[in-house]
This record gives structure tokens, sequence and C-alpha cells, in this order.
């Protein structure tokens, strides 16, 4: 695992109470945030998040993550831009993936895990 990831890992750690981190053998690494509060408008008050820290990052930007699959929103629909989907090559139980992406262009200078976290929090604000 590169420097800068496992340095990024640490500060998300600081954040998030249970962080795993997961090496796969493509060399991408899989990150399990536990419990990350929802926001009202949810069918839970926490949810899993996982994604996947490429290979080559920090030069590769994170792309879509996933959640634990029984999340909907509160009235029971699923949300926007989602499915039950695997995430590539990892055995799990069914998780919703949600199609999301940074709207800017990527920095590995600038843009980190815990930037991403914010991204994917800004979108879980959004219980659409």
């Amino acid at each position: 695992m590169h420097a800068v990831t496992e340095r990024q890992l640490a500060d998300l750690g600081e954040r998030f109470a249970t962080v795993d981190a997961t090496p796969l053998p493509d060399g991408s690494v899989l990150v399990r945030i536990h419990d990350v509060a929802l926001p009202p408008g949810w069918s839970a008050g926490t949810t899993n998040v996982l994604f996947v820290v490429p290979a080559s990052y920090p030069f590769a930007a994170l792309d879509c993550f996933w959640t634990d699959g029984s999340l909907t929103l509160a009235s029971g629909v699923a949300p926007q831009n989602t499915a039950i989907n695997p995430i590539p090559g990892v055995p799990h139980e069914p998780l919703l993936w949600f199609s999301w992406h940074l709207t800017g262009a990527w920095d590995p200078n600038r843009d980190t895990l815990s930037g991403w976290m914010n991204s994917v929090l800004e979108r879980m604000r959004r219980a659409t």
C-alpha cells in the first residue's frame, strides 16, 4: 500500500470510529467505514460506506461508493442513481452501489480520501 494511502487512511481513522482497509489482489484497497451517521430521510440512522482506492492512487481518482444493501429512502424507495451491485472482484453481501463522481477534476496534490468522504457525506445529505 502506498504511503500516501496509509497516511490518508489514518486521517479517516481520526474522523470515524471504525475504518477497515483491505488490500485487494489487483493492488487496490477496499475501505469500509462502519456506522456512518445518516441524516433524516433514510431508512436507517447509520450505514457502512465502502469504496475502492485504485492501485494508482493518488494519481487516479476515486469513483462511486457502496452502502449496506438494505438502505433505502425513508419512503422505502431506492435512492436515485443506485442499484444492488457487488464490488467487482470482492465477495460480499448485497451492497447498494451509488453512481457518484466528483464534479471537478481530480488533483492528486489536493484531493484526499477524507475529501472523498466529504463528497460521499454530501450525497447522503440529499436523501433523494
